[in-house]
C-alpha cells in the first residue's frame, strides 16, 4: 500500500476533466504503454500525472474538494486514456467505480470526511469483491465482518485485487455478520495502517498487464463507521454495476477508437503510395467505421440513460435498467474484439508485426480480456433470469 505523494492541482471546473485526462494520455500514458505492457508493471507515471492534476478525485463533489465531474465527462477522458494505454485506463476506471460508491453511499461522518481526505491527497482506491470459493460470483461472500465495540475485523481470500500494492485503500465486500447468508453483504473501506495484504499469486496475463491483478489474503480492521450503511445488493445494483459497465465500456471504446485510427492511417498511406487507385481495404474500413459509430452511440446513450435515472432509486433498481446495463457490457466487450479484428484485416501483416507502426497486437490482447471481466456468460445468465419476470418498461 502506498501513501499520498503529491500536492495535487485543484480543478476549477468539471469540464476540464476530459481535456486533462487526454493531455496525460498523450504526454505520459502513451509513451510508457509499451514498457508497462512488456514488463507487466503498474503504470506509475500515469497515475502520478493524474494525481498531480487532481484527477483521482474527479467524481468527488466540489464541496468535498473534488472535481464534481459527471460520468459522461469521465467517460470521455477514459476513452482518450484507453486509446494510449488500456491498462492505465482500466486502473483509473476501477478506481473511480469505488469513488462513485463512496460518493453515492458513504453516509457516515467518517466516510464523508474520507472523501475530503481522498481529494486532498489524491488517494488511489482498489476493490476486493471476488473471493476464493464463490466461483467468481461477486454477489456472494464467504468471509464475514466481525463487529464489536465500534470496530470491525475482516479476513478475505481474494483471488484478484488489482494494483493492490499501489493503492491507498481497498473497498472490500463481506457478509454482514458470521450468521448472515452469503448474499447478505456489506462493503467496507479498509486502509492503512490497519490493512495487511499477503500476496498469494503472480500476474502474468495476456492483456491488461499493467493492472497487476494479483491474488491476496486481505486482513483489515478499523472503525465500524467505515462500513457503508446500505446493503451491498443495493449499492451494486444502483451504482457499482452500472458505473462499472459504463466506465469499462469507455476504456474498450478507447481501444477500438485507436485501432480504427491506425487502420484509417494505413489505408490513407496505401492510397498515397498508389495515386489514382482505391486501396482494397477501403470498403472494409468504411464498414468498420459504421460499427465503431454504433459503439460510440451505444456508450453515449447508456450514459444518458444512467443520468436520467440517477435521481430515482426505484428506476436504478428496476429489472429493465439492470438488463440494459448488462447488455451494454456484453455488447461493448464483443464489439471491441470485432473492431480490432477487422482493423487487423485492414492493415494486414503490418498489424501482426510487433515492430510496425500499425501493430495491433496489444489492442487485441487487451480487448480479449473484456469479455472475461465478470464473464459474459454469467451476465447473460443473470439477464435470462431477470427476463423471466420482466414486464417491460
Amino acid at each position: 500500500m502506498t501513501a499520498a505523494r503529491t500536492e495535487p492541482r485543484v480543478m476549477t471546473t468539471s469540464g476540464e476533466v476530459a481535456a486533462r485526462m487526454a493531455a496525460v494520455a498523450d504526454a505520459v500514458a502513451g509513451p510508457a504503454a509499451a514498457d508497462v505492457d512488456e514488463r507487466g508493471r503498474f503504470p506509475v507515471e500515469t497515475i502520478a500525472a493524474l494525481r498531480a492534476e487532481g484527477l483521482l478525485a474527479a467524481l468527488v463533489p466540489v464541496e468535498s474538494g473534488g472535481g464534481g465531474a459527471t460520468l459522461a465527462e469521465l467517460s470521455e477522458g477514459l476513452v482518450a486514456l484507453g486509446r494510449r494505454c488500456a491498462s492505465s485506463a482500466m486502473v483509473v476506471a476501477m478506481h473511480h467505480i469505488q469513488v462513485a460508491c463512496l460518493v453515492r453511499h458513504g453516509h457516515s461522518p467518517l466516510l464523508h470526511d474520507y472523501l475530503g481526505e481522498l481529494s486532498e491527497h489524491q488517494y488511489l482506491l482498489a476493490s476486493a469483491t471476488t473471493e476464493v470459493g464463490t466461483g467468481g460470483d461477486v454477489r456472494s461472500s464467504i468471509c464475514a465482518l466481525e463487529v464489536a465495540d465500534g470496530h470491525f475485523r475482516v479476513e478475505k481470500q481474494a483471488p484478484v485485487i488489482s494494483y493492490a500494492d499501489d493503492a491507498d485503500a481497498v473497498l472490500v465486500t463481506a457478509r454482514r455478520a458470521a450468521d448472515s447468508p452469503e448474499s447478505d453483504q456489506v462493503i467496507v473501506l479498509c486502509r492503512p495502517p490497519d490493512l495487511e495484504l499477503e500476496q498469494v499469486g503472480e500476474w502474468n496475463a495476456l492483456g491488461f498487464r499493467g493492472t497487476c491483478s494479483t491474488g491476496f489474503v486481505l486482513r483489515a480492521s478499523g472503525d465500524a463507521d467505515s462500513v457503508l450503511g446500505e446493503p451491498y445488493a443495493d449499492i451494486s445494483t444502483r451504482t457499482m454495476l452500472p458505473v462499472a459497465h459504463l466506465l469499462w465500456s469507455s476504456v474498450w471504446l478507447g481501444i477500438a477508437t485507436d485501432a480504427v485510427d491506425l487502420a484509417r492511417r494505413f489505408v490513407q498511406s496505401e492510397a498515397r503510395r498508389k495515386p489514382g487507385t482505391t486501396p482494397p481495404a477501403s470498403l472494409r474500413l468504411a464498414q468498420t467505421t459504421v460499427v465503431h459509430q454504433q459503439f460510440v452511440d451505444m456508450v453515449n446513450s447508456s450514459l444518458a440513460r444512467f443520468a436520467a435515472a440517477d435521481a430515482d432509486p426505484d428506476r436504478l433498481s428496476s429489472i429493465g435498467f439492470s438488463v440494459g446495463m448488462n447488455a451494454l457490457k456484453v455488447s461493448a466487450s464483443t464489439l471491441v474484439v470485432d473492431i480490432v479484428r477487422e482493423c487487423m484485416l485492414i492493415c494486414g501483416l503490418a498489424s501482426y508485426r510487433l515492430d510496425s507502426p500499425y501493430s495491433l497486437g496489444r489492442h487485441l490482447r487487451d480487448a480479449m480480456g473484456a469479455a472475461l471481466m465478470v464473464n459474459n456468460d454469467r451476465i447473460m445468465a443473470n439477464n435470462a433470469q431477470m427476463l423471466l419476470v420482466h414486464r417491460g418498461e
